[in-house]
């Protein structure tokens, strides 16, 4: 007859052994390298090792003296996790949502980047097969068109626009049906780039903004950067010229709205007042976003500004978030603050530089998995359950 203190350490060596709780692989099981990676940021250091340097700048980079781009990080410091014990099942994790009546594996999307070609060949393409891989929502310039007809990509995406494409009835019209009829399950408009912002590291090295249109960095064999005559260099000092056609007003994306039959979201927002103006004027959710910290500087980081723009949309409409989101605790503070969904754009841009369409889905895969555990050990088992009782401001 085993004594008590018997009876608990084989307990113990039980839990300690069990599959259903480990979070570890054996040595035979771990001969891909892209495994042995802990999480994004050792992804980001391998992306930045592969990349040209001029490339990882362009992606690095935030504007001018980049203190939003600091603070997107800095201000997940100042949000303490509350865990509560014993109030949730937590033997099954499920990190699911709803969204617009589509289901999601997970409450984290890929958001919208540009310049792609600049970190591997025919970049939209790998990271939406990426995303159909990971299973993950993904909002796309566009361009993929072949990749979901092979029904590779993903299977819930959503359209980025700049509403160049509202300046007539006709056209929104065309825009909207086109969509429909290819799948797309929302339309993401950024209002946030209006303007050229100062990305100081680019205009240092010389950068030209449409090489990550094409075909990336183009170096001689000596390594010396190409230029042709009518290269356009990211440049400083030239007060922005008048655009051809006006920038759209609310009244604008009302119309949108009005004539579309997908969701339609406001990218872009860091206020309570536009959280606000998109509920009045009948916008189906906000993405709370200061654009990666590469426009305006100094608008602080968006966890920061998530609050009040929740507080503004008071339930009517989903309010998401992008910005600096890099861990599953990342991820956890900004539902407890009442985000219904997370994007995330360098990580999974490292993962592709990194691996390609495997990189994405293993960064993804990733996110997952730490926000899993990290919902498990605070004491909930669904995302449902998260509440603003689970995080409290340091200052």
């Amino acid at each position: 007859m085993i004594n008590r203190r018997q009876a608990l350490f084989g307990f113990m060596q039980f839990v300690a052994g069990s599959s259903l709780i480990r979070a570890d692989k054996k040595f035979s099981e771990l001969n891909d390298p892209m495994l042995r990676l802990a999480n994004v940021f050792d992804f980001a250091a391998l992306a930045k090792k592969k990349l040209d340097p001029l490339a990882w700048d362009y992606l690095d980079e935030g504007s001018d003296d980049e203190v939003a781009l600091r603070d997107s990080r800095r201000a997940f410091d100042d949000i303490i996790i509350r865990p509560h014990f014993l109030d949730h099942d937590v033997s099954k994790i499920d990190t699911s949502i709803t969204l617009f009546g589509k289901k999601l594996d997970q409450p984290t999307y890929m958001t919208v980047t540009g310049g792609k070609n600049c970190l591997i060949a025919n970049g939209e393409e790998e990271a939406a097969l990426g995303a159909g891989a990971s299973n993950s929502l993904m909002i796309t310039n566009g361009g993929i068109t072949s990749t979901l007809a092979k029904g590779k990509g993903p299977k819930n995406w959503w359209q980025y626009t700049t509403a160049a494409e509202f300046r007539t009835k006709n056209q929104m019209v065309n825009f909207a049906e086109k969509l429909a009829d290819q799948g797309c399950s929302a339309i993401s408009v950024t209002v946030d780039i209006y303007q050229v912002s100062h990305r100081e590291r680019s205009i240092h090295n010389g950068f030209v903004r449409n090489w990550c249109q094409g075909n990336g960095i183009p170096r001689d064999a000596k390594g010396q950067l190409m230029y042709k005559p009518d290269d356009v260099l990211w440049t400083t000092g030239d007060v922005p010229a008048p655009r051809p056609f006006p920038t759209p007003t609310w009244d604008t994306i009302q119309r949108l709205r009005e004539i579309s039959s997908l969701p339609v979201l406001i990218k872009g927002v860091m206020t309570s007042e536009d959280t606000a103006k998109a509920v009045k004027y009948g916008m189906s959710g906000v993405i709370v976003s200061n654009h990666g910290a590469r426009q305006l500087d100094h608008t602080g980081g968006t966890i920061e500004a998530l609050p009040e723009c929740v507080q503004a949309a008071g339930g009517k409409i989903p309010v998401l978030v992008d910005g600096g989101f890099r861990r599953g605790t990342d991820i956890f503070k900004a539902i407890a603050l009442g985000a219904t969904a997370v994007g995330v754009g360098r990580p999974y841009l490292w993962g592709m530089t990194a691996f390609g369409q495997r990189g994405v889905a293993r960064v993804m895969d990733i996110l997952k998995a730490e926000l899993a555990a990290d919902m498990g050990m605070a004491g909930v088992g669904k995302i449902s359950e998260i509440d603003r009782s689970y995080v409290r401001m340091r200052k």
